[in-house]
């Protein structure tokens, strides 16, 4: 399975996908799979268009990545993981992230919003540093 795949999977897993806008933990309104640009209270949108913003929020995550990295070294899995978590938190994130020589170990200090540590984000910060950790499947 390529990245953008198994990235596409571990978003739709971890956000879900709602067809209404809804402020999310952190503050922002937030529709489809965690897509934030430009929503605004009340909006509603189509499945089609929850997948489209998906996928340009994806290709803008892996863009990112491919900025930073050098995805042939580091593998699919690896790279999974930090298009996720790039999706999740943006470049100046992953930018901080990276800065450590052990990025595997630094996943779990990115498990807070609104002030507050989410179980989820531990969770989704725990199969990131998994799939981090394999490298390449």
């Amino acid at each position: 399975m390529d990245s953008l795949t198994l990235a596409a999977r571990l978003v739709k897993h971890f956000e879900g996908c709602r067809l209404a806008a809804y402020q999310d933990s952190a503050g922002p309104w937030t529709i489809g799979y965690g897509h934030t640009r430009g929503v605004l209270p009340g909006q509603t949108i189509t499945q089609e268009e929850a997948d489209a913003f998906l996928h340009e929020d994806l290709l803008s995550a892996d863009a990112a990545v491919s900025s930073l990295i050098d995805r042939k070294v580091i593998g699919s899995a690896a790279t999974a993981a930090l298009i996720d978590f790039a999706f999740n938190l943006g470049q100046g994130a992953l930018e901080q992230l990276l800065r450590h020589a052990d990025t595997e170990a630094q996943f779990d200090r990115w498990v807070h919003a609104g002030g507050q540590v989410l179980p989820g984000l531990v969770k989704r910060r725990a199969v990131e540093a998994f799939l981090f950790s394999l490298g390449d499947l």
